[in-house]
């Protein structure tokens, strides 16, 4: 199949991810979404290719897709998660394969009258965000990974270590150790001045096991610009991704 068709078949599965967490109405992080799609939908090692700025070029392609979904009016995108819209349920129901979901949205096709909302949206297979719990993150068992335990360490390790009293890019730096917090999350706060920054999530203070954007072992750093203040970090072992903000 083309990377066309690739997308197209993964934008449907986060409908149907969307639809499949409603039922108890959680918020689901974006990342975890399109994370779970291409789980679904593997990508080719055309679409795994990194483009600039380290984003595989099949994740970039879907996120881009997904703002169909928004103009549709069938979801949407907030900071504090992704939400499935009534019209996006129904969506589901009224165009359930890939080609009439994709054909509905190029003609801006209304969903019919009378259809009817999805009976069981949260009957999915148990490696879905169906158990994500409301602020979008599961525990280990969701998707797999750590099944067998929770790290036993997990640091940030970035070119921010000197600023809080810590060696750059030191995952055995006291500073720079996440904290378990609830539902297995690991979380630290960092007080940051105005800069750019990057960073990796380092388990078990050895950089054999690290994980960059998008929870990718061994991938791109993740970086952001910040304007000063605190930056609550929070790195979700279902997903291995680090997130940043209010959680």
């Amino acid at each position: 199949m083309s990377i066309r068709d690739n997308t197209n078949r993964r934008l449907k599965e986060v409908l149907d991810v969307m639809a499949a967490g409603s039922r108890l109405d959680i918020k689901p992080n974006g990342g975890e979404v399109l994370l779970e799609a291409a789980k679904r939908i593997p990508f080719t090692a055309e679409e795994a290719e990194l483009l600039s700025g380290g984003v595989p070029r099949g994740h970039k392609n879907l996120t881009k897709a997904t703002a169909d979904l928004v103009k549709a009016g069938w979801m949407t995108k907030g900071r504090s998660g992704w939400s499935i819209t009534d019209n996006g349920l129904r969506a589901t129901v009224a165009f359930n394969t890939v080609e009439k979901l994709v054909e509905a949205l190029k003609n801006g096709t209304l969903i019919p009258a009378g259809t009817p909302m999805p009976e069981n949206p949260a009957e999915k297979p148990s490696t879905t965000v169906t158990s994500v719990p409301a602020a979008g993150f599961g525990e280990a068992e969701v998707f797999g990974n750590h099944q067998d335990g929770r790290p036993e360490a997990v640091a940030l390790a970035g070119n921010f270590g000197e600023v809080v009293g810590a060696p750059n890019w030191d995952p055995t730096a006291d500073k720079l150790q996440m904290s378990p917090a609830e539902q297995g999350l690991w979380k630290l706060l960092l007080d940051l001045p105005a800069g750019e920054y990057s960073y990796k999530a380092v388990l078990n203070g050895s950089w054999d096991e690290n994980y960059g954007a998008f929870g990718v072992r061994d991938g791109a750093n993740h970086e952001f610009m910040h304007a000063g203040g605190p930056v609550d970090f929070v790195y979700n072992p279902v997903t291995n991704d680090v997130l940043r903000g209010g959680f």
